[in-house]
């Protein structure tokens, strides 16, 4: 059970932070005061509920006996169950200016006191909470895209970083796919249209993969492909991607096609990531 608790500064960007620990598999919990930290643990851990990673929002806005959070932490110690604090920073003027632009106020407004003396007030509740963190993170002069890269290194042990590769075969007699990312033409490769005991088989029976694999051009299209998109896959989850579409293309969407979208897939799926396939035309005639 992994559980991380987001906190810091009001408009530092704790939603923000939440949405991205959502997008990396988390379950997430925003503004939950801390006393329910401890039932929100016996929740988890019952059987069956398929909950091994959260994220929980917790801040000044979950009650005003604020310090309740640690009296929590000591009786998830005393289960043996870990946790992480992430904490965000950011400066005075940053958030004087955020608080402008969206026009909202800040949890502990009052008419006795300025909004950089709520600021300040609160920097100073929080202080405890800060000395405890697991990682600060300023965000003054983050962008959405270098928060999540942080989180990605911060917390992402596997090689599934939460994106999901959709793998789709086609065939261009049918146009290619509107929706996919990449898009690779595997017509070069040996056809099997053309060989009379496989023209009525597809790519998902082995005799035609096998034809087609026989190839020297076809394994080094299939290695050097796999080897290019497992390059590129990290550098899309930096940028802030949740899916990305490989659609590779033959005349008929049959036989070349299926062969190497299923070729891909293996590649992907033996370095870790999470995938979906589908043969968009290998019904069609």
């Amino acid at each position: 059970m992994q559980f991380v608790i987001v906190t810091g500064m009001s408009g530092a960007g704790k939603s923000t932070l939440l949405n991205i620990f959502e997008d990396i598999g988390y379950y997430c919990v925003d503004n939950l005061p801390p006393r329910l930290l401890q039932n929100l643990a016996d929740f988890c851990l019952e059987g069956g509920s398929g909950i091994d990673k959260v994220a929980l929002g917790i801040d000044i806005r979950g009650t005003k006996r604020f310090n309740d959070l640690f009296e929590s932490l000591r009786s998830l110690e005393a289960r043996q169950i870990s946790y992480q604090i992430v904490f965000l920073e950011s400066s005075d003027e940053v958030l004087l200016t955020r608080f402008k632009e969206t026009r909202r106020s800040h949890p502990l407004d009052n008419k006795e006191n300025s909004r950089a003396e709520v600021i300040a007030s609160e920097r100073a509740l929080l202080e405890p909470v800060k000395q405890h963190a697991t990682h600060i993170i300023d965000t003054s002069m983050l962008l959405v895209r270098q928060l999540r890269e942080k989180i990605i290194e911060f917390f992402i042990e596997s090689k599934d970083f939460g994106i999901i590769v959709h793998v789709q075969s086609f065939g261009f007699k049918y146009g290619a796919p509107v929706l996919a990312d990449l898009v690779f033409d595997v017509r070069c490769l040996p056809n099997p249209f053309y060989v009379q005991s496989l023209k009525d088989k597809t790519g998902l029976d082995e005799d035609v993969r096998n034809f087609v694999m026989e190839s020297d051009v076809s394994k080094r299209f299939l290695h050097d492909l796999s080897e290019m998109l497992l390059f590129l896959i990290p550098h899309y989850i930096k940028e802030g991607k949740h899916q990305l579409v490989v659609a590779l293309g033959c005349t008929g969407g049959k036989h070349r096609s299926v062969t190497m979208a299923r070729g891909i897939y293996d590649a992907l799926h033996s370095a870790g990531h999470s995938l979906v396939m589908d043969h968009r035309d290998i019904t069609k005639t």
